[in-house]
């Protein structure tokens, strides 16, 4: 099954700027790849237009069997529920604990309140923090946090993951330990595509490479002839 389907897209900003050019993209379900390339590349319009935050100027796009294109604006949010967003400032809620940051998403999409305390803590547990439920962000590292926003990311059990530079501001041995997390998502079904800068990371993984030069793909290493 696919996830992702790209046929000649294209996206310009008003003013006449071209993030992208004609990219052409099929990632299957249950895949991981990279996304690299310089700054300015395209990686974040990319992921933008995944997400449907933005709306390709040209082309088709298909995400989850979903049709970008068509997409009404009102439907965005539930077609939402089924990605899970990482960025690399955490984006969390420095007055509300770990637990409650990672209950947020069942909270907005209505989950069943008896279910929210074991689906929290089965995310912590998977991350490792299962001891700091009760503490608040601004007491932890900036590993953990990455970790907490991980944890918010999957609790909804997404099929599709997507990092925005996740390790941008972690030293090598905690990118490493992030790395792993979403080995392991992507080896339990989940289909995990990460925008990084981060060569050591990409070269550990060893999985497919996605690479933007100035919005056009330059490389991508799984492309099926």
């Amino acid at each position: 099954m696919t996830m992702i389907n790209f046929a000649h897209v294209a996206k310009r900003y008003p003013g006449g700027f071209d993030a992208l050019r004609n990219i052409n993209l099929n990632i299957d379900a249950g895949e991981m790849a990279f996304i690299t390339g310089h700054s300015g590349a395209g990686k974040s319009t990319l992921l933008k237009l995944i997400t449907a935050i933005e709306r390709p100027s040209r082309g088709e796009a298909t995400v989850n069997g979903k049709n970008l294109l068509r997409l009404p604006r009102r439907r965005i949010p539930y077609f939402r529920r089924d990605i899970g967003i990482i960025f690399q400032d955490h984006k969390l809620l420095f007055d509300r604990t770990v637990y409650d940051n990672v209950a947020l998403p069942l909270i907005v999409t209505g989950a069943d309140q008896k279910e929210i305390p074991r689906r929290v803590r089965a995310a912590l547990e998977m991350v490792g923090l299962l001891d700091k439920e009760r503490m608040y962000p601004v007491t932890l590292s900036g590993g953990e946090q990455q970790r907490v926003g991980i944890a918010r990311a999957v609790v909804n059990k997404p099929p599709l993951l997507l990092a925005d530079e996740p390790t941008g501001n972690l030293d090598s041995a905690l990118s490493d330990e992030i790395l792993d997390l979403f080995l392991g998502f992507h080896h339990h079904g989940v289909t995990v595509l990460i925008a990084t800068h981060d060569w050591h990371l990409i070269d550990r993984a060893r999985q497919r490479i996605i690479e933007l030069k100035q919005g056009e793909l330059l490389r991508d290493t799984g492309q099926k002839k």
